[in-house]
Order: C-alpha cells, then structure tokens, then sequence
C-alpha cells in the first residue's frame, strides 16, 4: 500500500563518497522528485547526482555553513520545481532510506491530519566498527514512540507546516531539527514517532577527538537552541545546560582548586563520573539493549559533560563577542578530494 500523496526528498551533503551513492540510490525511483544540496563537493558527487536525474543546487559558501541553509535550500528548490509536493522528507547524504519508510511514513500523514512531522530509528550501518559507531546507534533509538516533542535529521514533514514556520533557522549549527520542533509545536502541529527503522545512517567515528568533537557541537547547539527557546513554557534544553556547567566546569574546577586545601579529598568527587556511567549502562541494559552497546554508551554519557561544557563556552563566547556560528566539524569527507569516487548509474 502506498500514500497517494507527492512525496519530494531533499539530500544534502559535502564530499560524502559513496555514502552518497547509497543514498541517492534508495531514494531515486525515476517519478519522485529529488534534491541534492552540494557544499563545496570535490569527489564527484554532483556528477553523481546529475547522473541519476536529481536536481543539485550548490550552497553559497560565501555564507558560513549550516545543515540548516542547506535543507531550506533544498526545499525551496523543490518547491520551485514542484509546487505540488505536499510531504518532503529530509535526509543527510550520509544516510540511505530503509525500504518501504517513505510509504509508511506518508501514510501516517494521511491519516493523521493533526501530524505535521513523522520520524522513524536511525540505525548505523556499521556499528561494530568503532566503539563511536555503537554509541551513535544506541543514541538514535532512545526517543519514546508515539508522539514526541522532536526529530532528528531523518524527518518527513507536511511541506506546508515547514514553510509556514519558515522552515529551519539559517544560522542554527546543530539540534536544528530540535529547534524547528519546537516552532511546529508552538503552531498547534504534532510529531509522531513511528517504531520502524527509517535510515541507515554510517558515521565513520573511529577516533577519540572525533567523539570529542561530537560532543562538543553538541553542547554548542543545547546553548544556541536554548538562547533561542529556554523561556517559558518551553524552557528547551535548560535542565541540560545547567547539569554541564556543574559537572562538566564548575565541579571538577572547583575540587582541583580546593584539593591543596582539603588534602586532597575534594578529588573524591571525581568518582561521580564513574558511578554515573554505570548507572546509566545498567538503566540501558534494562531497556533490552546488549553490554556491548549499553557499556561505550554508558561510558560515553559520564565522560561527555565535559566536552559539551566546552561547547557551551564557546557559544557564551561568541555570542558575547557577537562572532558568527559557525559549524563544529567532527568527521572529514570518506574519500581524498584529489580522488573523485566512480560515478556510475543505477
């Protein structure tokens, strides 16, 4: 069974090799309009996109980049073409849709009037390649199922709720689908959860400063999107922000400080970290997730507070100083920009 619905899908993607292949390849079927949205490519992959009927729109890089601008640039694109699409779904050129989400996910829409965004689990294509890799998997499936208040970057989304919210804030560097969440709330619309795998998704983490880096865009973007939305009602990532600064800055500052003067005891409170790390591997556990992706994924939530508290920082610092956002990079192109990849058709 199928949605009766026009479906669009916008990719967006920069030197992602053939991760984009696949992705381009689970969504392009000859009728359904699809658009890629390069940024500043050099691997071939808007020859690979042209290559199998897509519409490629190349970002501005004169503007810093955000994966925001490029999905609202990809959905503009789209609705330029095809006026007539009604549900667009978003995905990264580093993901491929599972088979059979985009009907399911339509046909949630059509029969839920109220629904204005419909997402499914991510699941990493290669989960047992890096211990990261694990931890971005379990990450994925810890939302409730039902409806919930946000998404992630793998949404199908009635095209009219996006453009009447404005779709997603331009200079928004990361938790932009947190944010956009928040305003197609605010406008009476739902989000629905589906329990179905959605995309494939292969992150490529494979070193402790790329995890590093992870963590600490994302303590960037609780600060950005709480700037934005932390007043009330929403109070959006308040109780986040205030748990990193006690536990990522203040706490181990403060028992470092005070350790010459203590004889050293203030130091105990570094065990803490460990303790919350095995309370967290023991809770997933519960939840029917095996050791090994409960352990790196319990380990990974106790150590993270302090590359998110660096995150934080540094958005207080740029926007005290009035610097622009700019996106915090945690994994490089899959294949060497002097090598482009094979394009070849379906």
């Amino acid at each position: 069974m199928t949605s009766s619905h026009n479906i669009g899908v916008v990719i967006i993607g920069r030197n992602e090799g053939d991760r984009l292949l696949r992705s381009l390849d689970s969504v392009v079927n000859g009728t359904r309009p699809v658009v890629y949205v390069d940024s500043g490519s050099t691997d071939g992959s808007c020859e690979a996109a042209h290559d199998r009927g897509v519409m490629v729109v190349n970002l501005d890089l004169s503007i810093p980049f955000t994966a925001a601008r490029a999905r609202n640039a990809g959905f503009d694109r789209l609705r330029e073409q095809y006026s007539d699409v009604e549900y667009v779904q978003f995905i990264d050129g580093d993901c491929e849709v599972v088979a059979g989400w985009l009907d399911a996910a339509a046909m949630a829409l059509d029969a839920n009037p109220n629904v204005v965004a419909v997402c499914g689990w991510r699941r990493e294509r290669y989960p047992d390649l890096s211990p990261y890799n694990r931890i971005c998997d379990v990450e994925w499936r810890m939302g409730p199922v039902g409806e919930t208040t946000h998404f992630g970057g793998d949404v199908m989304i009635r095209a009219s709720a996006f453009a009447a919210v404005g779709g997603y804030g331009n200079s928004v560097i990361a938790a932009e689908d947190d944010e956009l969440s928040v305003r197609l709330r605010q406008a009476n619309g739902s989000i629905l959860r589906l329990d179905q795998n959605s995309t494939l998704h292969d992150a490529n983490i494979q070193r402790l400063s790329q995890w590093w880096q992870r963590a600490k865009r994302c303590g960037y973007a609780y600060a950005q999107v709480s700037s934005l939305h932390g007043a009330l009602p929403e109070r959006k990532f308040v109780k986040e922000i205030r748990r990193i600064w006690l536990w990522g800055m203040i706490v181990p500052l403060g028992a470092i400080a005070l350790s010459p003067f203590t004889f050293g005891l203030s130091l105990l409170v570094f065990g803490r970290y460990p303790l919350t790390a095995l309370r967290t591997i023991l809770g997933t556990r519960k939840r029917g997730f095996s050791w090994d992706e409960s352990i790196p994924w319990g380990v990974s939530c106790g150590a993270s507070v302090f590359p998110e508290a660096f995150g934080i920082a540094k958005f207080t610092g740029d926007r005290l100083l009035h610097r622009q956002h700019e996106i915090i990079e945690y994994k490089g192109a899959q294949t060497p920009a002097t090598k482009p990849m094979q394009v070849t058709g379906r």
